[in-house]
């Protein structure tokens, strides 16, 4: 396993016979190392080859989803067993699908039905219970518990209403004095509006009574609980009743004929009592038999649905071959890594052993010109690092790859902003518990946050590992020093102290032997200190990690054989960052070291405006002006050194390739599309000024990125400073604070407060920043030196990848 290149790849050919061709394409699925070409892309899906086996697979699939959902909305569990099965027999576990799904429907359908039935007896018996109160109450002469619309709109209480009502009961029976009745039962939701539009429908000539069932009823459309109100309507004439009747019907209410004789009531109540008892004891029954049916089908649900997925899979695969002219072979070709190729030949052998097929499976290699895929072997713990450098582009086939110092300079670039130990023993805290439980949260489904947290918990663990090294160089714990190395070499010029702030400390000892010295915590110098020491460093490590990328570019044109990128491109790179750059890292050791007060922003700017000028007391080490001349002329030198050479050399290879002069063959890198688009090897016009124009382009972008990316590594500086006096307010203003009075209650509101603070700002947020800044100083400052990261994955036909993707 090499990171720094990709793995080398080969194009081949496959001449696969007919009846071998399924066994093999699976046993490639098995292996996972062979990206196929699609060899029809020319067709559309309904065209190719194997239609109808991928629309039954998809049938099947449908049917599998079908069965998960109703195990589901059972509330079942379906068995998790290994997916290793013997060969699929498809048409088999199509036909028993088949009856399996109408075995199911047929049993929905039945218990639908028995549910509704179900449902209208127990409405009309609750229909009965309170309708017969209202009907029984009217026949004694008392006054309705219902109440009648007036013109307003909101309804009004009538508790001695000279209504229909009593004349009916003054005359005799109800239906003798053309009193009619309606009763039924509605969501509790629409009464209102409907009790409404039966008093506008009849113009008040009603009596409306109402009562809250006791029981939740179950709704047929959305099976669920539903609260619902019994209502009985008293109007006169057959015209109101056809009118009352369709607005029942409108509001979705369900009406139920309910006898005045009170024996007759008694008796259909104990035959709908009667009747649900049974229909409770057929549903039971026919619950526990569609449980049975689905918890049967879930034990094998895992493994069909990863069989149908496989089968699928494969004729999606086969459908990208070609059959010969014969039709008795399909031809296909493919990308493999090269040190897969005996393993591919074996898993071939092997089809066409179990397939007792005569022919063998011819597998030969093809020259092409075309760029292969990128392919990197990572593990667990780099793969995370790749898919970082992956999001910004996939490398260039053998190209070099960033995710090798990734590794280190990613987490330890965030350290140098994040820098506390005590808050990075809480991010290893977290660490160490997500790779604790590796095995366990690997299987389970995690959410989009809880995912991406747990496939970079190696990134978080080196993340955290550097923030403690680099809070220990600082001298923080939650923004507190320590005397962790020893005594301070520092002390106060008197016992009390009081001038430590004002006039500052003296010096009586040795330098601290590690880090900050913890004296400057607090102390009149306190905040230019940790300024010039973290701003001066941030620049080192840009300068570094830009030197970094500009040494790989050197590694890729020396691997691709691309002398004119290292002639005209690395060299003159090389010199420009370091005449300006390099030299100003150079002042910066040489001031730490001798201890000058040197005034390096007034260096570097008459370095330009006055170059020959005296120095004077900014002079660091003799021999400082010649020098700064020398690298000055250097610089401006490395200008044109970029800029020219280079299209006028191409134009002239370019000549001479075509008047048949003789010359070494140009590699593919020297005259790349994307980097050279006049390029002799992809056009045979040359187009001198767009190739001069795109150099330009690239000497300007380097010339000014060189500024402005050193500028941009002052971000570590800044956040590690914003950092830093984030946590001394949170400790200082929130945690102290609280802590100098005497009340439990406030302290312990203090320390709710400065422990919700650090989880969440400074733990959660600054992370995120932090994480997020480190990512930039990659992707832009350092990757843009020789990444060009216009490649493509390598994508093999694997079952195991099938399975991440359902995932």
């Amino acid at each position: 396993m090499d990171l720094m290149r990709s793995e080398k790849m080969t194009l081949v050919q496959l001449i696969i016979p007919v009846e071998s061709a399924h066994r093999a394409v699976s046993y490639l699925g098995e292996l996972g190392l062979l990206q196929f070409r699609d060899l029809n892309d020319d067709k559309s899906p309904f065209q190719r080859t194997f239609v109808n086996q991928v629309k039954r697979c998809a049938e099947m699939s449908r049917k599998l989803r079908f069965f998960k959902d109703q195990i589901h909305k059972a509330g079942l569990l379906s068995s998790a067993l290994p997916t290793l099965q013997p060969d699929v027999d498809l048409e088999a576990l199509e036909t028993q699908l088949a009856e399996h799904e109408h075995e199911l429907i047929e049993m929905n359908a039945n218990s639908e039905k028995l549910q509704q039935t179900y449902n209208e007896l127990l409405e009309f018996k609750i229909v009965l219970q309170k309708a017969g109160v209202f009907l029984v109450s009217s026949k004694g002469y008392e006054n309705a518990e219902g109440r009648e619309l007036d013109d307003s709109v909101y309804p009004s209480d009538y508790p001695e209403s000279a209504s229909l009502l009593e004349q009916a009961t003054q005359s005799g029976s109800s239906i003798s004095s053309g009193l009619r009745f309606i009763s039924g039962i509605i969501l509790k939701s629409k009464v209102l509006l409907f009790e409404r539009m039966l008093f506008r429908a009849t113009r008040g000539n009603l009596l409306f009574n109402q009562a809250s069932a006791d029981d939740l009823i179950m709704d047929p459309v959305s099976s669920e609980l539903v609260e619902k109100t019994v209502f009985v309507v008293f109007f006169s004439g057959e015209q109101a009743k056809t009118k009352v009747l369709k607005i029942c019907e409108a509001f979705g209410a369900n009406c139920y004929p309910v006898p005045e004789d009170l024996t007759k009531q008694t008796q259909i109540t104990q035959e709908v009592l009667s009747r649900l008892s049974e229909l409770e004891t057929t549903l039971d029954v026919g619950i526990r038999h569609r449980n049975a049916a689905l918890h049967s089908i879930g034990f094998h649900l895992t493994i069909w649905m990863n069989m149908v997925k496989r089968e699928k899979a494969v004729f999606d695969t086969l459908n990208m071959l070609n059959f010969d002219v014969t039709k008795k072979c399909l031809v296909g070709e493919g990308w493999c890594p090269i040190f897969a190729k005996p393993q591919i030949q074996e898993a071939l052998q092997r089809a066409t052993h179990d397939s007792n097929s005569q022919v063998g499976i011819i597998f030969h290699v093809m020259d092409t010109v075309e760029s292969p895929p990128t392919y990197f072997r990572t593990n667990t713990f780099t793969n995370a690092y790749q898919e970082i450098v992956d999001a910004y582009g996939v490398a260039k086939y053998q190209e070099a790859n960033p995710a090798v110092y990734t590794v280190i300079t990613f987490p330890f670039l965030f350290a140098v902003m994040f820098g506390d130990w005590g808050h990075g023993i809480c991010l290893l805290l977290g660490a160490l518990i997500l790779i604790a439980r590796e095995g366990k949260l690997s299987s389970q489904k995690l959410g989009s946050f809880m995912e991406m947290l747990f496939g970079g918990r190696y990134v978080l663990l080196l993340m955290s590992i550097f923030s403690i090294y680099c809070g220990l160089i600082y001298n923080e714990f939650f923004s507190v020093p320590f005397h962790i190395f020893g005594d301070s070499a520092y002390k106060c010029r008197d016992k009390s102290c009081r001038d430590a702030y004002t006039i500052g400390y003296i010096k009586y000892r040795d330098a601290y032997p590690f880090g900050v010295d913890p004296s400057w915590r607090g102390s009149r110098s306190e905040l230019p200190f940790l300024n010039s020491l973290k701003m001066k460093m941030s620049i080192l490590f840009g300068v570094a990690q830009m030197n970094l990328g500009i040494i790989l570019s050197y590694f890729n044109s020396i691997f691709f054989n691309n002398s004119l990128d290292i002639r005209y491109q690395f060299v003159p790179q090389m010199i420009f960052l370091n005449s300006l750059f390099g030299y100003l890292s150079l002042l910066i050791i040489v001031k730490w070291c001798t201890g000058s007060q040197a005034d390096l922003y007034h260096v570097m700017i008459y370095m330009f405006l006055s170059p020959f000028d005296d120095l004077g007391e900014n002079e660091l080490f003799w021999g400082q002006r010649p020098l700064q001349i020398l690298l000055l002329l250097s610089a401006l030198v490395a200008v044109p050194w970029m800029l020219f050479p280079k299209p006028f050399i191409l134009r002239k290879l370019h000549t001479e390739r075509f008047q048949g002069r003789a010359y070494g063959i140009l590699r593919s890198s020297e005259l790349d599309a994307d980097s050279e688009p006049g390029s002799a090897r992809q056009h045979v016009e040359f187009n001198f000024s767009e190739v001069f124009v795109h150099q330009m382009i690239h000497s300007i972008e380097f010339v000014l990125g060189s500024v402005s990316n050193t500028a941009s590594y002052l971000r570590l500086w800044a956040l590690s400073l914003a950092h830093s006096e984030l946590s001394t307010v949170f400790y200082e203003k929130v945690l102290l604070l609280a802590w100098g009075y005497e009340n439990f209650l406030i302290r312990m509101v203090g320390l709710a407060v400065f422990a919700f603070a650090t989880a969440f700002i400074l733990l959660m947020m600054e992370t995120l920043s932090a994480f997020l800044h480190a990512l930039r100083l990659h992707w832009v400052e350092f990757q843009n030196k020789f990444y060009a990261g216009d490649g493509y994955k390598f994508k093999p036909f694997s079952f195991a990848a099938l399975a991440d993707d359902e995932d």
